[in-house]
């Protein structure tokens, strides 16, 4: 990367406009979400068979991640990030065309595959604000990731109440993602590789640092990919709730990870990261156990809202561990953004495979085990704590003075 100096006024710039991407890539994901049930009846899907079909996501994102920094090598940040959020935006389209499951296994790999594109380059750039303004920005990110999620399952929950087809809404939702994205993508940072820098590798292990960090991690983002895409099936095939109410329990879930995120960095500032992951892993285990025990709607909506409110900061302070930890900070977020990724691409169709076995009850009691997991394992993140006080101490040399 050149080594290039930057106005403060022009990182700030670029930090609401990365906040922005990510709000627009939240968006999609929210908004697909609470399709899901409609999407299952439109292909004649059982459970099983959903699974299965969401565990392409995972197969396109290992197959594509490793593409998104050769893309921003090539192309820059700015023009690869306004054609990879393009590309994800436009994807959301797919997966309601599917007649079957074959086709529905297709589109989900391309839908998964420009996800995981469009997440690398975003988080790249968001690293890279961070560093040049030297305070922590992540947690404050990736709230704006769960406010975008809050929104397209919103307006998700509404196309459900009326009856909507999947089509028309995730085409109306598609055209109006993709211009505000590649609005945004405009105003971010634009890095340059230096002229005599290689390109990097296609596909690297993450390095032994990141493997534990990476654990804790995809405890967190097991529960949110299995909350997420079965939140709404859980309500409407365990509690027999109408189609609006049960995509409203995936938006209660979201907005509880919204604001859990938009506050995590004054939260963690106070408490310190090992404190915050402990508290949450408890709380997301006792979400769990409402959910698995639930006789009754309200029940099961409280506890998916308090998973939410649990798991919502792991992932952000994952990264900051990551960064801080072993010789090759970049590769080692790598590493913990490729597992903790997996992990949430993967866990929909795990759920689905453990309730076409047993049952969706069966399915949450898994989670719960791994939320419980959070509180055992956040002492893995006490290099985040040592790292962000470093961060702190030398404000003065993060953003560089003005471009001669």
């Amino acid at each position: 990367m050149k080594d290039v100096g930057y106005e403060r006024r022009e990182v700030k710039r670029a930090r609401y406009a990365v906040a922005a991407v990510f709000t627009v890539h939240g968006a999609v994901t929210g908004s697909f979400a609470t399709r899901v049930p409609w999407i299952q009846d439109h292909a004649s899907l059982g459970a099983g068979q959903l699974g299965f079909a969401l565990a392409f996501g995972a197969f396109g994102a290992s197959c594509a991640m490793p593409l998104a920094g050769r893309i921003s090598h090539r192309f820059g940040s700015r023009t690869a990030l306004r054609g990879l959020i393009a590309l994800w935006t436009l994807s959301l389209i797919l997966p309601s065309l599917a007649p079957n499951l074959y086709t529905l296994c297709l589109a989900i790999f391309m839908y998964g595959a420009s996800s995981g594109m469009a997440d690398v380059a975003m988080n790249a750039l968001g690293v890279e604000v961070e560093r040049l303004l030297g305070k922590s920005i992540m947690s404050g990110l990736h709230g704006m990731w769960s406010t975008g999620a809050l929104i397209g399952s919103a307006a998700g929950t509404l196309a459900a109440h009326l009856g909507a087809d999947a089509r028309l809404h995730f085409t109306l939702a598609a055209a109006t993602l993709t211009a505000l994205g590649v609005l945004a993508a405009g105003w971010v940072l634009d890095v340059q590789p230096a002229d005599d820098e290689e390109p990097p590798p296609r596909f690297a292990l993450p390095p032994r640092s990141a493997l534990l960090i990476g654990a804790v991690g995809f405890c967190a983002v097991f529960a949110e990919g299995a909350s997420l895409d079965w939140s709404a099936v859980f309500l409407r095939d365990r509690m027999d709730t109408s189609a609006a109410l049960a995509a409203a329990t995936t938006t209660g879930f979201m907005l509880t990870m919204a604001i859990a995120r938009i506050s995590g960095d004054a939260v963690v500032n106070r408490f310190g990261a090992v404190r915050t992951v402990r508290a949450g892993g408890v709380l997301a285990a006792f979400g769990g156990l409402l959910i698995v025990l639930a006789g009754y709607p309200a029940v099961a909506m409280t506890g998916f809202a308090l998973m939410g409110l649990g798991i919502a900061v792991v992932v952000p302070l994952c990264f900051a561990a990551a960064g801080h930890a072993g010789p090759n900070p970049s590769q080692a977020i790598a590493g913990v953004a490729t597992i903790t990724y997996t992990s949430g691409l993967i866990a929909p169709s795990l759920i689905g495979g453990v309730a076409q076995a047993t049952s969706l009850v069966v399915s949450f009691c898994v989670v719960t085990a791994l939320a419980c997991g959070l509180a055992v394992c956040a002492g893995v993140l006490r290099t985040a704590e040592r790292g962000g006080r470093t961060e702190v101490s030398r404000p003065a040399a993060a953003v560089p003075g003005p471009r001669p």
